[in-house]
């Protein structure tokens, strides 16, 4: 079964944990060279950051890309992308899950939610936001379905709408959230290093 090889993949990867800030953080090196960071919050186990890095043809490490949390933020991006921002007013994406559900916001889109339409694609697997007055359009995957191959059932879908922000929510299946809970059992057995102590141990 897909969720299982995913599960098998993420035991058998070499972790490292440590503890700061509040924050449990995990880092992940999978035998094919891909690196996987993830931050949790240490109160309510809420996945807050999970980004990955790739090495090139060449084995150059790229830039970290980040999955959930916020874009460029703190060592994700170089000092060179963040000299040109982004205008403030343009809309921004990004993933904020919560327990339960896979969940994105938009940012500054000040219209009516009647506006907006939320709809899955299957053939593509992904999901597709639109508005009436042609104003925004956004499709993107669900990377956590797509690594299990469990299918996008439009059920599963709702979105909401308050503040200028659209939110967008994707209702976790049942084998995401076994999976999840299994691996923060795993996490929470890690030896964790704690602030300053700067060598960490993998496992």
């Amino acid at each position: 079964m897909a969720v299982q090889n995913w599960n098998d993949i993420l035991k058998s990867s070499k972790k490292t944990a440590l503890v700061h800030d509040g924050k449990r953080k995990i880092h992940y090196l999978f035998s094919n060279g891909k690196e996987m960071a993830e931050e949790y919050d240490l109160k309510t186990d809420e996945l807050i950051v999970r980004k990955w890095r790739h090495k090139s043809a060449l084995g150059a490490v790229g830039q970290w890309q980040v999955e959930v949390g916020e874009p460029l933020s703190g060592p994700v991006s170089s000092l060179g992308t963040e000299v040109i921002k982004e205008n403030c007013s343009n809309p921004v994406f990004m993933r904020k899950d919560t327990k339960t559900s896979f969940q994105w916001r938009v940012r500054n889109l000040p219209y009516p939610k009647d506006v907006f339409t939320v709809s899955v694609e299957p053939s593509e697997r992904c999901i597709v936001i639109k508005t009436s007055n042609k104003k925004y359009y956004k499709k993107f995957s669900v990377p956590d379905l797509d690594r299990s191959q469990l299918p996008l059932d439009d059920s599963a879908l709702s979105f909401t709408h308050a503040n200028n922000t659209l939110i967008v929510s994707y209702k976790k299946p049942k084998d995401i959230l076994t999976l999840e809970q299994e691996l923060l059992k795993e996490l929470k057995k890690l030896k964790e290093a704690t602030e300053g102590d700067i060598d960490c141990k993998t496992q």
